[in-house]
């Protein structure tokens, strides 16, 4: 296995935001067979942990792929771009303010009369931005609008924390 491969060539994908999932898993299936450590007990020392390495690279390469926002970072940081730091990439104040916005109704959700309800609701307002952004993502992209792509990202990144806070808190509900 050439680990000198980006993750996309790794798994014979065009580099893409859109991902065929289903091809990811198949060949991550294919490829876990061929590399996994087990395979490898009879071989020298070395020769196994090139496998416990070759095995977490593949690991590590199918976890980046299968998830939009951490696809997305990868995809910038193939062009140049980190956007998993911190940044100097200003946020436009309208979509601040709607976070805001958003979170303060998830701070109201345990107050309603129904919590549930409006967990659900403020979940579909997050995921229908999401789409939005990813769909926005994708045409960024592919324009080579970077800089536009790399503002999309550090968007997906607050709702993405929203959707980790919306999810404990559904959590807390239950309990």
């Amino acid at each position: 296995m050439d680990i000198s491969k980006n993750f996309f060539e790794l798994f014979a994908l065009p580099v893409s935001f859109q991902v065929d999932l289903s091809q990811l898993s198949a060949r991550y299936l294919e490829l876990q067979k061929a590399l996994h450590p087990d395979r490898h007990a009879h071989l020298s020392d070395r020769e196994r942990r090139m496998s416990e390495q070759y095995t977490a690279y593949l690991n590590e390469a199918v976890t980046t792929l299968k998830a939009p926002l951490s696809r997305a970072q990868y995809l910038l940081k193939l062009q140049g771009f980190d956007t998993t730091g911190e940044s100097s990439v200003a946020i436009d104040p309208m979509f601040l303010m709607q976070q805001m916005e958003l979170r303060e109704q998830l701070e109201e959700v345990p107050d309603q009369d129904d919590p549930f309800e409006a967990l659900d609701e403020l979940s579909d307002e997050v995921d229908s931005m999401l789409k939005q952004l990813r769909l926005d993502f994708d045409a960024q992209y592919a324009a080579q609008s970077y800089e536009q792509a790399v503002a999309s990202v550090r968007k997906m990144q607050f709702l993405e924390k929203l959707v980790v806070e919306i999810e404990s808190l559904e959590d807390r509900l239950d309990d």
